[in-house]
């Protein structure tokens, strides 16, 4: 069993939950149409990325320890990176950290790269297995 994968996996689905619900109805009210719409891009990549662990669990036995543990970093890299960036910087007016978008803006691409690392990793890795 892949439990690094398995609790990352059901931690950031966890975490992505509250945070959705957060969004729809604490946030609501406060953020605007475009900072609600950006805090939701971060809970939806979350969410893909966190079902795209729990997919690198469960077919560990056919892709090897050492490809499941670099698409496993690859994605909770991305979720910290891109989901996170994107928290901080729909929040920011209301949080007091306008400055925040100088670093965290640039952040939020890294954490794409992150994301199509660990796809793409793991479509060479298949495909060079069906050879």
């Amino acid at each position: 069993m892949d439990r690094k994968s398995i609790g990352s996996g059901a931690g950031f689905m966890l975490a992505a939950v509250v945070l959705g619900a957060f969004g729809a109805h604490g946030l609501r009210k406060v953020l605007d149409v475009n900072e609600l719409a950006q805090w939701n891009t971060g809970v939806s990549y979350q969410v893909y990325h966190a079902l795209g662990l729990l997919l690198v669990a469960t077919f560990r036995p056919h892709l090897g320890a050492t490809i499941s543990s670099w698409v496993r970093r690859l994605f909770v890299s991305g979720i910290l990176f891109f989901s996170g960036s994107l928290y901080l910087l729909s929040t920011r007016d209301i949080t007091g950290l306008e400055g925040v978008g100088a670093w965290v803006g640039p952040i939020t691409p890294v954490g794409g790269l992150f994301f199509m690392a660990g796809w793409a990793l793991l479509l060479i890795t298949v495909l060079r297995r069906e050879r």
